[in-house]
């Protein structure tokens, strides 16, 4: 086959989607199948790319701002066109949300093949920003309008499929297919990423973004005093966690890594002694950096979101310990309660163990292989 996934990033651009895309997509060429990616540049860019990745052809178009998290990109619909003559795809996977796959309606030479839409998230129409509010309303039509033309639509879990009134009108076409991530071998651990003193080392991992729930994190370590904290991410909140690390009085036990290559990732991985997702709502629609804790046999704590796949991915009191979202009480409970560390290493050996059996890469992977045969028969 031919495929040709239309995402908002690719690699080196890091997040869940973006690491999710880029596995499957070069798990799906290993296989002997023709895959290219079509995304777009760092806002500011001006002139579109092409450059191979680890055997997989990606055409990045240029962007101009990425306002409320949406690249703006005028010569999209362009790039579009000469990529569905250059590549004649067989099919289509759309990561979604993204507004640039709304060029697909006015395309005809789009319309003679098949549509997978990969619904990663839900665009609230409660957002707490205004712009999310207001945009949404000017979305929606579209996004509907790709949802009812779509072969197949897939969400990640059975909660978010529940859960999501725009994916209310066509649950007859839509299934769910869990991500996954691949085995690795396990790194030596480094323990530079955390600040020096004695205590459990806890690990978050993503953007830093109000929704990840990263000041309740700060505010729950004030009561938890041998604790200590690495937060790998950047994100426009930066400045102001820093912030509420001062004013809650852990500064000294925080450390702010930033963006980190995938080599100390592992590391930070494979040295830390548990895992925080601490997220308030369900812009955290599944948590793949869920999969990389139990990956590494690392107990979690996480956040209770009432509509996300956490509750699936993770098992509470089994994995993981699940909390309120926006509790620090409860949130700062949960981190001593790891203090324990039999409790630990039985939460670890289960994480361990639930990954190999429902969250590996090849387990995914090939479930979208069968979709992309099942819309072409």
């Amino acid at each position: 086959m031919r495929i040709l996934h239309l995402g908002k990033y690719y690699a080196p651009e890091r997040g869940g989607i973006e690491t999710y895309t880029q596995a499957l997509c070069e798990w799906t060429a290993a296989r002997g199948h023709a895959v290219a990616a079509l995304v777009h540049r760092r806002p500011g860019t001006w002139r579109t790319t092409r450059e191979p990745v680890n055997g997989i052809e990606v055409r990045r178009v240029a962007c101009i701002a990425a306002p409320v998290y949406t690249p703006v990109s005028p010569t999209y619909p362009i790039e579009l066109s000469r990529t569905l003559g250059d590549f004649e795809p067989d099919v289509l996977h759309l990561h979604l949300p993204n507004p640039s796959c709304f060029a697909l309606l006015a395309s005809v030479r789009a319309r003679r093949v098949p549509w997978v839409v990969h619904w990663h998230s839900d665009i609230p129409a409660d957002a707490p920003d205004w712009r999310l509010r207001t945009g949404y309303r000017l979305y929606r039509p579209f996004e509907q309008a790709l949802l009812r033309r779509a072969a197949a639509i897939a969400a990640t879990s059975d909660a978010y499929l529940d859960a999501s009134a725009a994916l209310a009108p066509w649950r007859a076409k839509a299934r769910v297919i869990p991500l996954g991530t691949q085995d690795v071998a396990r790194p030596s651990p480094r323990a530079d990423l955390w600040p020096d003193g004695d205590g459990l080392r806890w690990l978050a991992v993503g953007r830093l973004s109000h929704y990840k729930g990263f000041d309740v994190l700060l505010r729950a370590l004030a009561d938890v005093p041998d604790a200590r904290l690495a937060i790998v991410g950047d994100g426009e909140c930066a400045d102001s966690l820093r912030a509420t690390a001062r004013d809650s009085g852990v500064a000294a036990r925080v450390r702010f890594a930033g963006s980190v290559d995938d080599a100390t990732l592992l590391a930070a991985y494979a040295a830390a002694d548990a895992f925080a997702l601490p997220s308030l709502n369900r812009g955290e629609a599944f948590g793949l950096v869920l999969l990389e804790a139990m990956r590494a046999r690392l107990p979690v704590v996480a956040s209770a979101i009432a509509g996300s796949g956490i509750g699936e991915v993770v098992a509470d009191g089994d994995t993981a310990l699940l909390v309120p979202p926006g509790d620090a009480g409860a949130l700062a409970s949960a981190l001593a309660r790891l203090r324990d560390a039999d409790l630990r290493t039985r939460m670890g050996t289960r994480g361990r163990e639930r990954f190999e059996q429902r969250f590996t890469l090849e387990r995914s992977a090939r479930r979208w292989l069968a979709l992309y045969e099942d819309v072409l028969r």
